[in-house]
């Protein structure tokens, strides 16, 4: 409750500068652990805040840390623990929406969930997002707000199982680097102390993070395509992560099916480039 106000006015304020253009917001997705601060300082400030001992601060950070947080307790899994986290931000992002309706503007927002590897953890996100939305429509007296639901693909699993994730999802996003982390069993955060060797002795061409492995990772990116389509057509489909900013990643994404790229700011003008490139050397094979 205390979150809200501000979840709701950085959402407004985004929607309202991206007026009439799509907005995709993302549900928290950070591991628990990084919800608590870790200088001392700043522990003694929220146990004085929450009126309990400064022990009691660091045992619940304690209890909060986990052996592998990458693919731990974050995503959708913190919001099957605590349903109030989604709907906090859900509201927001729907009440951003209405009162930026209210105003003659024309807002587009996008919910995507995070780590999701089964179609029951869209579900039981999708009651909750429902339930928001006429909660909203009631308070601003409307008779909708556009808006679509969906997903992104990480974790191979729900890659595999596309064609049942489509069944709630509206719209894909590819979050190519968790997949290629799961893929591939390697840690991106530690890759650096083994990947030159790999590289030198050609075990492999290139780093993975760099640039989108084509083989495994690319592989399960078509097939998600292909069974998300067979269970709805009209499936928007894109990528997110720094593969987006690479030209072999995006030229590779334009052939299996994908429509949009989302990477760093600094990455976008090649990301256009890229995508251009990718367009004109299909119309040539096409001719």
């Amino acid at each position: 409750e205390e979150l809200f106000p501000f979840v709701k006015q950085e959402i407004k304020n985004t929607l309202e500068v991206m007026d009439n253009l799509p907005v995709t917001l993302r549900l928290l997705d950070p591991p628990l652990h990084e919800f608590v601060p870790q200088s001392e300082a700043t522990q003694m400030e929220i146990a004085k805040a929450l009126n309990i001992d400064l022990e009691e601060v660091l045992k619940r950070s304690q209890l909060l840390k986990e052996s592998n947080p990458m693919i731990g307790h974050r995503g959708v899994r913190l919001g099957i623990t605590f349903p109030e986290i989604t709907r906090m931000q859900v509201m927001a992002v729907f009440s951003a929406a209405a009162e930026l309706i209210g105003q003659g503007k024309t807002p587009r927002p996008e919910i995507m969930v995070p780590v999701t590897c089964n179609e029951k953890e869209l579900s039981f996100t999708r009651k909750i997002v429902d339930a928001c939305y006429r909660e909203v429509l009631e308070i601003h007296n409307l008779e909708q707000i556009p808006y679509l639901f969906g997903t992104m693909i990480e974790i191979p699993r729900a890659a595999l199982i596309a064609d049942k994730m489509a069944d709630a999802a509206q719209f894909f996003s590819f979050g190519t680097n968790d997949l290629t982390q799961m893929t591939f069993g390697f840690s991106r955060d530690d890759i650096g102390s083994f990947m030159n060797d790999y590289i030198d002795n050609a075990i492999l061409d290139f780093d993975p993070f760099e640039t989108l492995d084509q083989e495994a990772v690319g592989s399960l990116i078509e097939i998600a395509v292909e069974r998300g389509r067979q269970t709805r057509p009209d499936i928007k489909l894109g990528i997110c992560g720094e593969h987006g900013g690479d030209p072999a990643s995006v030229a590779f994404c334009h052939r299996a099916g994908l429509t949009y790229v989302s990477c760093s700011p600094y990455r976008v003008p090649i990301a256009r480039l890229a995508a251009a490139q990718a367009a004109i050397q299909e119309a040539r094979q096409l001719r």
